[in-house]
């Protein structure tokens, strides 16, 4: 159990029949009336976020999630298998469970896997990860009417928008969170 004041970005709450992580939270006094704590949650396995207000000094049962470094090794037909860093142990976890982060998964990839009583929540890449433009059309000059970008599929198969100077074979940094592209690394 958890009172608000205990509240930090991460903290994975047991409420409402599932687990909700707080993505970020306010305590509010106003200058009538009792303080409370205005909180934005996420259900860590459909994703779904949505705005929750607690009463000051409220208790909330709190769910132990055990957060690993893994390494991803290989895709087995429908999962994606994940190393234990320390114990060598194997882990295979669904798409579902992986999301969207699966399109710049590379293999010997350091991720960290949440788990709650052995089954596995999510899995946290990298904020920016490097990969290699697989295949991109070359920029015409003066092509401006899409904005300075154009389509590239990078290494793990993802397709990003990246500006008119990317060839393929460059190698960027791309932001794993949301697939935009950040940068070129030069090698």
């Amino acid at each position: 159990m958890a009172s608000t004041a205990d509240f930090k970005n991460g903290l994975v709450l047991n409420m409402d029949n599932g687990l909700w992580q707080i993505l970020e939270f306010q305590h509010v006094k106003p200058g009538k009336g009792p303080a409370f704590v205005r909180t934005k949650i996420k259900n860590v396995l459909s994703g779904k976020i949505v705005d929750k207000t607690f009463n000051a000094g409220v208790k909330v049962e709190t769910a132990t999630v055990d957060r690993r470094d893994m390494t991803y090794l290989y895709s087995d037909g429908s999962d994606f298998v994940f190393m234990d860093a320390e114990t060598f142990e194997q882990l295979n976890i669904t798409p579902e469970t992986v999301g969207d982060g699966a399109r710049f998964l590379l293999e010997n990839m350091k991720v960290q896997v949440a788990t709650h009583e052995g089954a596995p929540l999510y899995v946290e890449l990298p904020v920016t990860v490097e990969l290699l433009v697989q295949q991109t059309d070359p920029g015409l000059q003066g092509d401006r009417s899409t904005g300075g970008t154009k389509p590239a599929t990078l290494e793990t198969g993802a397709e990003i928008q990246v500006p008119l100077f990317i060839n393929t074979g460059d190698k960027l940094k791309v932001d794993s969170r949301d697939g935009s592209y950040l940068g070129r690394v030069n090698s």
